[in-house]
C-alpha cells in the first residue's frame, strides 16, 4: 500500500465519529476495554497503524511505554503532537514491516489495520515474531459492508501462533462507536506462551576409590560415547534425591551396595555435551570395599570395567567425565564444563579446556 492509499483510507476513517475518540463517552469506553486487553503492569506496547495516536495516548495514560508506527506523515505528525510529553515514540513506516529493528515488545496493538494489508497471514506471523515470550497481539477488526476480515479467519491464522485466544464481540456496545452498529466488530487478544522455566537433567557420578585409583566403565551399545571410558553414572529419577540416585546407579551398574552415609560429595559440575542440553552432575566419592566388590552388572551397556590411576587417566574417555575427575583431583568443587557444538564427545588430547572453575565464597574456605 502506498502512502497516498494509506492517507486516503486514513481520511475515510477520520470522518467516523469514533476515530479521534474525542467524545468523552467513547474515549472512556475504549479506555475500559484497553485496560482489560493490555497487561496489568507497565509494558512495552507497539501500536501499529496508530493514526493520530488516540489508542497510544490511552495506553500511556495507563502506564505503558508506547511506540507508535504509521505510514502517513500527516498521521505521524498529529500523533507526535498528541503524545508530546508522554515519553511515547512515533515512527514513520509501514505497519506490516514496522521499522523497529531487533526490538521486542510485550504487546502488538492494531485497530482496523489487518484488513487493509495484502497478506494478513504473513503480517500476523511477523507481528508475533516481534513479541517477547508471554506477549500478546491485540487486534480490533471487523467486517463493514462486505469489507474486512471475519473473526473466524483471523482466529484460524492466530491459532498456531498463540497459547490462547480471547474473542470479544464489540458490535453490541454502542459506547465504543458513538452509535448503534449492526455489522461484525470484534477484538482478538492472542497470548503467546510464557517463557518456559529452565529445567535440567540431574545426573550422578560415582568416584569409587581404591587408593590412588578410580573405577571406570567402558560404554557399549548405548548410542552415546560407545567405546569410551566413563565413571559409573546415571540420571536422577522423579522423586529421588541425588544420594538415593547414586545408591541405585551404583547397584545397577557395578553391583556395589552402598548406603547414603557411604557417599561423600566430591564435585558439582554443570555440563553440556556437543549440541546437547545442559545438565548438572553430582560426583560422589566412596571407598572400595564398601558395599562389596564391583563387577560389570550391565554387559549390554558396558563392555568392561577397570581401575585407573587418578593421575594417569586414559585419553579415550567421555570428555565431561574426564574434566570432572581432573577437577576432583585438583580439589575443585564447583565447575562449569560447556562444550562447543563442534567439539567431540571424547576427550581431545591437546584440545581446548572447556572447564571453568567456580571459586568458593570466603566463608566456605
Amino acid at each position: 500500500m502506498t502512502t497516498n492509499d494509506w492517507n486516503a483510507l486514513a481520511g475515510t476513517f477520520d470522518q467516523e465519529p469514533d476515530h479521534g475518540l474525542a467524545d468523552p463517552e467513547v474515549r472512556r469506553a475504549w479506555a475500559d476495554r484497553l485496560a482489560r486487553w493490555l497487561p496489568p503492569h507497565p509494558s512495552d506496547v507497539l501500536d501499529l497503524g496508530c493514526g493520530t495516536g488516540s489508542l497510544s495516548l490511552l495506553a500511556t495514560e495507563q502506564g505503558h511505554r508506547v511506540t507508535g508506527v504509521d505510514l502517513a506523515p500527516e498521521m505521524v505528525a498529529r500523533a507526535r503532537a498528541k503524545l508530546a510529553g508522554t515519553g511515547a515514540e512515533v515512527l514513520l513506516g509501514p505497519a506490516d514491516l514496522p521499522p523497529v529493528g531487533e526490538r521486542r515488545f510485550d504487546v502488538v496493538l492494531a485497530r482496523h489495520v489487518v484488513w487493509l494489508l495484502p497478506d494478513p497471514e504473513a503480517v500476523l506471523r511477523h507481528w508475533a515474531s516481534l513479541l517477547r515470550p508471554g506477549g500478546r497481539l491485540v487486534l480490533v477488526e471487523g467486517v463493514w459492508g462486505g469489507d474486512g476480515l471475519p473473526a473466524a479467519r483471523v482466529t484460524a491464522v492466530l491459532a498456531p501462533l498463540a497459547d490462547r485466544i480471547h474473542h470479544e464481540r464489540l458490535s453490541d456496545d454502542p459506547a465504543l462507536w458513538g452509535r448503534q452498529v449492526d455489522d461484525e466488530r470484534y477484538a482478538l487478544v492472542a497470548c503467546t506462551a510464557p517463557p518456559r522455566r529452565h529445567t535440567e537433567v540431574i545426573d550422578v557420578h560415582l568416584v569409587l576409590r581404591r587408593g590412588d585409583e578410580v573405577l571406570l566403565a567402558r560404554r557399549a551399545g548405548t548410542g552415546y560415547g560407545d567405546g569410551l571410558w566413563n565413571g559409573p553414572s546415571g540420571h536422577v529419577e522423579d522423586g529421588e534425591d541425588v544420594r538415593a540416585a547414586m545408591v541405585r546407579e551404583a547397584a545397577e551398574e557395578v553391583g556395589v551396595e552402598l548406603m547414603p552415609g557411604d557417599l561423600r560429595a566430591a564435585l558439582v559440575m554443570q555440563h553440556r555435551g556437543p549440541g546437547g542440553a545442559p545438565r548438572t552432575g553430582w560426583f560422589f566419592e566412596a571407598d572400595h570395599g564398601t558395599g562389596g566388590e564391583p563387577y560389570n552388572r550391565e554387559p549390554d551397556k558396558c563392555s568392561e570395567i577397570a581401575w585407573h590411576r587418578l593421575d594417569a587417566l586414559p585419553d579415550d574417555m567421555v570428555a565431561y567425565c574426564r574434566a570432572g575427575l581432573e577437577a576432583y583431583r585438583r580439589g575443585d568443587r564447583f565447575v562449569v564444563h560447556w562444550h562447543a557444538d563442534g567439539d567431540p564427545i571424547a576427550h581431545a588430547v591437546g584440545g581446548p579446556d572447556r572447564s571453568v572453575v567456580l571459586p568458593l565464597s570466603r566463608g566456605a574456605r
